[in-house]
């Protein structure tokens, strides 16, 4: 693993954010560099992600994730599922400070190291679960919920429907355009739209899958 160089990190991040025209401001993206840093050191020994290089981790958790924050802008009550080290319920909830954003996996390591990450970083708008999804109850019905390379669509609807406003929305991100993952959708929802996504510096598919009940 290469060291952590924050100067050369922080200047490929603002470079990634403008190439995507994000609006973010200069505390936003120390924050992420912030929380990079714990995550490269939380890996050594909790190994929360196949990636060890932060270079690579700049482009394929950071960036990627940012990605997708354009379709999140008018959410105001975000859950994201299976979210592992924190992507992209810890960079959505950097970039949308008034928005709130649970995050919940099943792995109390994982968890545990995203309560690090909402102490150390002051994200009052974080909320954690350690559990399975489709056993949550919550007081307030989510607007959007999100996954990352958590399940196929099928379960990944299946298991947290009941947890989405009436008019609320799933945004799965997906690699390659999920083909056969959409022919199986439960009844009663849709696809709404599949959008491609670019990311900076990452020469591959990218997908955010929208998904809605069907009318």
């Amino acid at each position: 693993m290469s060291r952590f160089d924050k100067d050369a990190l922080g200047q490929e991040l603002r470079d990634g954010i403008g190439h995507l025209g994000l609006p973010l401001n200069e505390d936003q993206v120390e924050k992420m560099l912030a929380y990079l840093a714990l995550l490269v050191k939380w890996n050594s020994v909790y190994n929360l992600t196949s990636i060890r290089d932060p270079h690579d981790m700049v482009k394929q958790h950071l960036l990627d994730s940012l990605s997708a924050v354009h379709a999140f802008t008018q959410a105001k009550n975000i859950l994201d599922v299976g979210s592992g080290g924190g992507l992209p319920g810890i960079v959505l909830a950097i970039v949308f400070p008034n928005a709130s954003v649970t995050m919940i996996d099943i792995v109390n390591k994982k968890t545990a190291f995203l309560t690090q990450v909402k102490a150390e970083l002051k994200l009052r708008n974080v909320t954690v679960h350690t559990g399975r999804v489709e056993l949550l109850k919550v007081e307030q019905a989510f607007d959007v919920i999100t996954s990352r390379a958590f399940s196929e669509l099928n379960n990944f609807i299946n298991w947290s429907h009941h947890l989405l406003a009436e008019d609320g929305r799933f945004l799965a991100m997906k690699g390659i355009s999920p083909t056969q993952e959409i022919e199986r959708l439960p009844v009663g929802w849709e696809v709404e739209s599949i959008e491609p996504l670019q990311v900076p510096g990452l020469q591959v598919e990218r997908h955010l899958v929208h998904v809605k009940k069907a009318d």
